[in-house]
């Protein structure tokens, strides 16, 4: 039996930083972020933000494969890298698969400001595929054709 994984909602922290989801497939998953509300006591774009967007974006997106398999996904390692920063706008993260594995999936996502399309930040995250059931979210099955 295949899952749905379009079910899956934004946490609490990405509603507060102000996280949009502006594509989600199994290839990809996109979302933005505003850098207003989300900076350091210096006006940039605080570090932790971009990797908090990272994350998210990163678990989203094994969550969409692991849905496929009647599974959940549970960061296990996380590592990013700042090349730059922002003082307004938005930022775009994009994830895309690196490995979708049966046990393990790992993804690359890569932040960038959305009207200067300047590389912010690397982000590589891995995720375990798990049979746990998470209390709260709506595992909708579908039809195999």
């Amino acid at each position: 039996m295949r899952y749905q994984p379009w079910t899956i909602t934004l946490g609490e922290l990405d509603e507060r930083m102000g996280v949009e989801i502006v594509e989600e497939s199994i290839d990809r998953v996109i979302a933005r972020m505003p850098v207003a509300g989300n900076r350091q006591s210096h006006g940039l774009l605080h570090g932790g933000a971009s990797l908090a967007l990272a994350e998210a974006v990163g678990s989203w997106a094994a969550v969409i494969h692991a849905s496929t398999l009647g599974k959940v996904a549970v960061g296990v390692d996380a590592s990013g890298t700042h090349h730059s920063s922002a003082r307004e706008g938005w930022v775009r993260a994009t994830a895309t698969p690196i490995r979708l594995g049966r046990t393990l999936t790992s993804h690359d996502v890569v932040i960038e400001h959305e009207e200067t399309g300047e590389r912010l930040c690397s982000f590589r995250i891995t995720n375990a595929v798990i049979d746990r059931k998470i209390p709260g979210f709506e595992y909708l099955p579908v039809d195999e054709a």
